[in-house]
Formats: structure tokens, sequence, C-alpha cells
């Protein structure tokens, strides 16, 4: 028996599928546009940003099987890069990719050496706990705004490309997203990616084989960690404000939420999982204060009826 994804045909219900929903993604400033509800642009481009968080989540949780409750860490020092340079005067968009890049590429090596050396609850522990100790760092900045956050006037500059505009931020998210969930497919289908799901499916197999284990996933965990702060990046510029609430754990549930949602170790399930989910509280939370029970609810009947999330359910 192989181990690795099965090859989808191009002509596949998956397939299909996948091309309709990227192509619908492309087209919905212009439905924006022609509906005069420039609304949903912001809406799009919030789930176009939660998407890539978490397409990062996906490699190591989906691919790698390490269930990481500390992503919303990422995303919130990659917002807080952008805040605190544009607070000193650094407006430049790629100085901002070149410092959150590393930086949380860094950050995830760091902790990843350690929680790496835990497995099951223990992993998911000590991720949890490395994002609350960041959490409650970054609260106790008050010359950023500490509890309060920290308002951006400006949006970071990429030019000679714009992003002023929220049709230009729509349009570079979705590039960004575009280019990572095509790096996806290519990483499951490499070398790489194969033996990242050996280690998942066996670990204790693929040392024996001689494959270092703990490297691979480290390597793994700090790629996702990167390109998790590039998606705290765009969150930022989408709301023109950064705060210690990306850091909460409650972020990372949501991550882990929206990757089940739509199909976990699945290159497009990501995408879909935040279009449903984020979605689904914009429409519940304009009735009820309690929406919350109602999307809980939803969520459960969705887990149910396809265990295998939404895109995963479709037959390739």
């Amino acid at each position: 028996m192989t181990i690795g994804p099965t090859p989808i045909s191009l002509r596949s219900p998956r397939a299909i599928a996948g091309l309709v929903i990227l192509i619908g993604f492309a087209l919905v400033p212009l439905v924006a546009s022609y509906a005069g509800q420039s609304f949903y642009v912001t809406v799009a481009t919030r789930i176009l940003v939660f998407a890539l968080a978490a397409s990062s989540l996906n490699l190591v949780l989906g691919y790698g099987g390490m269930v990481s409750f500390g992503h919303a860490l990422y995303v919130g020092v990659g917002a807080y890069v952008v805040g605190i340079s544009v607070y000193f005067g650094v407006t430049s968009g790629w100085i901002h990719l070149l410092i959150a890049i590393p930086l949380c590429g860094g950050i995830a090596f760091a902790t990843g050496l350690i929680c790496l050396r835990t497995s099951g609850i223990g992993f998911i522990m000590i991720t949890l706990a490395f994002a609350q100790m960041f959490y409650f760092l970054f609260v106790s900045l008050k010359q950023f705004g500490g509890d309060d956050g920290l308002p951006i006037p400006t949006r970071s500059d990429f030019s000679p490309l714009s992003i002023r505009t929220n049709t230009g931020l729509y349009y570079f998210t979705l590039v960004l997203l575009f280019a990572v969930l095509y790096l996806s497919w290519r990483f499951v289908h490499a070398r790489f990616g194969r033996v990242l799901l050996g280690i998942k499916s066996n670990p204790r197999r693929m040392r024996m084989l001689g494959f270092p284990v703990l490297r691979y996933q480290v390597v793994a965990y700090v790629i996702s960690g990167a390109v998790c702060g590039v998606a705290g990046l765009l969150l930022a510029n989408l709301t023109r404000f950064t705060s210690p609430a990306y850091m909460f754990w409650t972020v990372s549930g949501d991550l882990i939420v929206i990757v089940m949602l739509g199909g976990i170790g699945t290159v497009l399930g990501p995408l879909i999982g935040a279009a449903v989910f984020l979605i689904l509280e914009t429409i519940l939370s304009g009735y009820s204060e309690h929406w919350m029970l109602g999307l809980g609810l939803i969520i459960v009947l969705i887990a149910l009826l396809a265990k295998r999330g939404l895109y995963g359910a479709i037959a390739s």
C-alpha cells in the first residue's frame, strides 16, 4: 500500500467543483460592483485571509497529524509586525513581509523544537501555552495599545502594487492564497510531503526506515508558522487594526474547525471551510446575539453527514 494522496482526474467532480469555486472567488469584486454591495468584498477578503491561515494549519494538521492549538500566535505576530512597523513610520509592505516571514518562522522553529518532543494531548497543550504566553506579553505592551489594541492609520505599501483599496487588497490576498494552494498541492505530491504523510501514519516505522522524523516535522511546522504570519499581516491590513485578541486560543480553535469543515488533508478544504464558517457567522449574527448556538448545531450536522469535510466528501 502506498502512502500519499489519491491522484485526482481533471474531469472528476472534485476537480470541477474546485475550479468553479476558484473562478467564483476571482469574480467576487465584479459581482459586488454590479450588485452595489461593496461589503461583499470585505467579507470575501476575510474569508481568503482565514483560508490562508487554515491552509498553513492544514499543512501540519492534515498532512503531518500535528494538532496545533497555537496557530493564533502566528496570526497575531504577523498582524503586530504591520502595526508596530507603521507605528514607527515604516509603511513598506515588502519590509513587513521580510520581517513577518522570518520572525514567525523563527518563533515556530524555537517553539516547535520543544512542542514536537511530545505528541498527542501534550503537543496540543504546549502549543496552546506558547500562544497564551505571547497573548499576555502583548497585553502588557501598553505602548502599543495593550489590551485595547493598536489602530493602523495606513495599509502596507506594496509598490508598484497597491492594496489601498479594498479591491486591490482582495486580489492581492487572492493571488497569495492561490500561490499557497498550488504550493500545497506540489508539496503533498513531493517526496517531503509523502514522508510527512508516512510520519503521520506510523512515525515509529518511518524512524526505523532511517527518516529523521523530528527534522521533517520541524521544517513543516516552520513553513506553517511563516505562512500563518503572512495571513496575520493581511488581516491587519484588512481591519487596519491589531490586537492581542488575534492571538487568543479561540482563534486557533476557529482555524481547526475551518480545516475540519472543509476537509482535513485536502488542498481546497481550508478555503471551503473558511467560506462556510464565516458566511454562516455573518448571516446568523444578524439574526440573534446567540448566533454561536446555531452555528454550533450546523457544524455538528456537517460533521455527522460529511465526516471527511465538505470538500473531502465530493467524489474524486
